[in-house]
């Protein structure tokens, strides 16, 4: 999914520990454990700070050194802290919900709750898989092998969305951007089986290139590909021309560059080699739909330039790419040879994890992957108290109202301009816990003992659903997200931001910790959020979610300006020796951490009704408010995972998070007495102030 559907607290990926997911407690508690280390009954861990640093120098080791130097990453995660102890409950909640569903009383079933229960313990069955050995793959295969013209090639390519087989270019079905009430089609550039372009082209990932190559020549010949090691080369060389032609991840996130409207007819004539029709023939949908509901093309040149690869790529080269990815894609569901080979090139060699996750943490996600809004209806029956959604409700409401008065009062903003950004705030939707509405899975097929079918069928079931929105209007209560998920996020098309059940417990919130701390966290989040909608992506939204140039001129130019300076804070930001940050990749969640922190100051201000804040533990309310949202991101990250991180995540590393938005807040000098001389120390007229 392209990145302007919508931005989240944290970003989601392949890699677990990256995707937090959680269940909140059936009642209100007052503490939580994260590895051994109490959050104490007022919500934050005292002792997990290191009071021989100076807040002025490392505010992040301040507030959280000891506490991050006590973690122990396990060695099936690439990184841990509050959030991956969270995730750890959350897989435990799921594994029992799944154990206490009631057996199917056939192979065939047919409830949801029957469906969920057939779909884990078939993967579950171990020894059944290991039997089956690459057998699975076998009518993919056939398929591949069955190729002969370009036309079967682009046709089998948009096949891939209801199967394991590749698709070769991404498509979606998403709002359009510039006119949310309906659908459009969206095309953008795909094809890659690293996770960025600069893993084929920068010396630095010399290393994992060749790593590539080797998993490649070993996954094929698992899946019985003949001359292995001959074509893996060829496909890394065809990848590698495919990584030449595609755009950079920064230069993706400006939604006005990645909007291009075009007919079927244009996009065949502009970028031929390529099969077009027949591609989306495979996928589903026809010219005409494609037209009527308005395709929509990301990245012209990248697409233009695969396009002409593709075409230009011998058949026995691109089938054999296809098998690759068919082998990849398809590897949690096969027998052990397959799952190790993946674990120790996509976890291993790139991420820097040690050890492959128990099967029972495997069959809860790749359940919840499948079936993910019949887990989430149960969970909020069992896990989600009411109380939660009712403060969750009032504390936004605070924040939304800071962020009124913040605009009102903003100094470089024109008249004309402020008044639609008011405009936009007020028109913000809130929504928290859980969607008004819930899927259902009716249609979907599990059949007890093929775990790799009914992981394709459910692939396909998804893509199904998304078929049938083309000529519908926009449903506004469908999530992005669903209630089990410890993240939040802004959509911008919708303009409006949603609070997922899970991220509503400790070290967020807990309605039972002090109020300082609970604004820093969960305040900060909220905040977050709500800024997204005026970010460097999201500004460029109207109140109605269009996408469109509300600003004046002279305020866009201030804005990009201001953006700049910001930005080249985290240019210069170290996440390993000589690993610096992109500051123009995470702009827009930089730029929501500052917003969300600034904005949860405010409303904790405004809390106080003009009364002195209490002092607890020796700490004022304004610092509680810092370290409330300092331990939201304490956190340890294995090197490679960093490494990764720093070239593919639009979030920028735990301490930048803390670090880099704090040194910019005036409050945050006067709450520590941080002065000239101290390393994180700013000039009052070099610190950045946006919203």
């Amino acid at each position: 999914m392209r990145q302007t559907a919508f931005r989240g607290l944290m970003l989601a990926t392949c890699f677990s520990s990256f995707l937090f997911v959680t269940s909140a407690p059936a009642a209100p508690v007052a503490t939580a454990q994260t590895q051994g280390v109490a959050i104490g009954p007022w919500g934050f861990d005292l002792p997990g700070r290191d009071t021989a640093v100076r807040p002025g120098d490392n505010f992040f080791e301040y507030a959280n050194g000891k506490a991050v130097q006590a973690l122990v990453i396990p060695a099936d995660r690439t990184s841990f802290g509050a959030f991956d102890k969270l995730r750890e409950l959350s897989q435990q909640r799921v594994r029992d919900i799944l154990t206490s569903l009631p057996k199917p009383a056939t192979d065939t079933p047919q409830t949801s709750d029957e469906k969920l229960a057939a779909f884990y313990t078939t993967f579950m069955d171990e020894g059944a898989i290991e039997k089956l050995g690459a057998t699975p793959l076998k009518a993919d295969l056939d398929a591949i092998r069955a190729v002969r013209t370009p036309a079967d090639f682009a046709r089998l390519l948009g096949t891939g969305q209801t199967t394991f087989r590749p698709t070769g270019f991404a498509l979606g079905i998403m709002p359009d951007a510039k006119d949310p009430t309906r659908f459009a089609v969206y095309v953008d550039q795909a094809g890659l089986g690293m996770p960025d372009r600069d893993y084929y082209l920068k010396p630095q990932f010399a290393a994992k290139k060749q790593a590539y190559q080797a998993y490649i020549t070993k996954m094929l010949g698992l899946a019985g590909w003949p001359d292995a090691a001959a074509c893996a080369a060829d496909i890394v060389a065809l990848e590698t021309s495919i990584a030449n032609v595609h755009w950079a991840r920064a230069d993706m996130r400006d939604p006005e560059k990645t909007y291009n409207a075009r007919s079927v007819a244009e996009l065949v004539s502009q970028a031929p080699g390529f099969d077009w029709v027949s591609w989306l023939s495979g996928a589903g949908i026809s010219t005409q739909q494609a037209d009527a509901a308005k395709l929509i093309v990301g990245e012209p040149s990248a697409i233009i330039g695969q396009a002409k690869i593709f075409g230009a790529a011998k058949m026995p080269v691109l089938q054999a790419w296809m098998a690759f990815h068919l082998a990849n894609s398809a590897s949690t569901y096969l027998s052990s040879p397959f799952v190790n080979a993946s674990y120790d090139f996509n976890r291993k060699t790139l991420a820097g994890q040690p050890q492959l996750a128990v099967r029972w943490k495997r069959g809860a996600d790749v359940t919840e992957n499948a079936m993910g809004w019949a887990l989430g209806k149960i969970y909020v029956d069992r896990y989600f108290p009411p109380e939660s959604k009712a403060k969750m409700d009032a504390l936004t409401k605070q924040l939304k109202a800071a962020f009124r008065i913040r605009l009102e009062n903003n100094s470089w903003m024109e008249p004309a301009t402020k008044q639609h950004a008011i405009a936009k705030l007020d028109n913000f939707e809130i929504q928290i816990g859980y969607p008004k509405k819930w899927r259902g899975y009716d249609g979907l097929t599990i059949q007890a003992g093929d775990a790799y079918g009914n992981a394709a069928r459910a692939g396909g079931f998804e893509w199904t659903y998304w078929l049938g929105h083309l000529g519908k209007p926009v449903d506004r209560d469908e999530w992005d997200m669903t209630p089990q998920t410890v993240n939040a996020y802004n959509n911008p098309v919708f303009n409006e931001v949603v609070f997922p059940a899970s991220i509503l417990q400790p070290p967020f919130f807990d309605p039972n910790a002090d109020t300082a701390v609970n604004y820093g966290a969960i305040g900060g989040v909220i905040g977050h959020e709500m800024t997204h909608g005026f970010d460097d992506e999201g500004r460029k939204f109207d109140e109605h979610g269009r996408l469109s140039d509300w600003w004046t001129k002279a305020d866009a130019e201030r804005f990009e300006k201001l953006g700049a300076r910001f930005g080249a804070q985290y240019d210069a930001f170290e996440v390993l020796p000589g690993v610096h940050l992109n500051g123009k990749l995470t702009m827009g969640e930089n730029i929501a951490d500052l917003g969300g922190l600034t904005l949860a100051l405010d409303a904790y201000h405004a809390s106080l009704n003009g009364k002195p804040g209490e002092i607890r533990n020796g700490l004022t309310g304004e610092q509680r408010v810092f370290l409330g949202w300092a331990q939201v991101w304490r956190m340890k990250v294995r090197e490679d995972r960093a490494r990764q991180l720093a070239t593919i995540d639009p979030h920028s590393a735990p301490a930048a998070r803390v670090n880099l938005p704090m040194h910019n807040i005036d409050a945050w000098y006067k709450a520590w007495n941080v002065k000239p001389g101290q390393s994180l120390y700013l000039a009052p007229d070099a610190r950045v102030k946006i919203w």
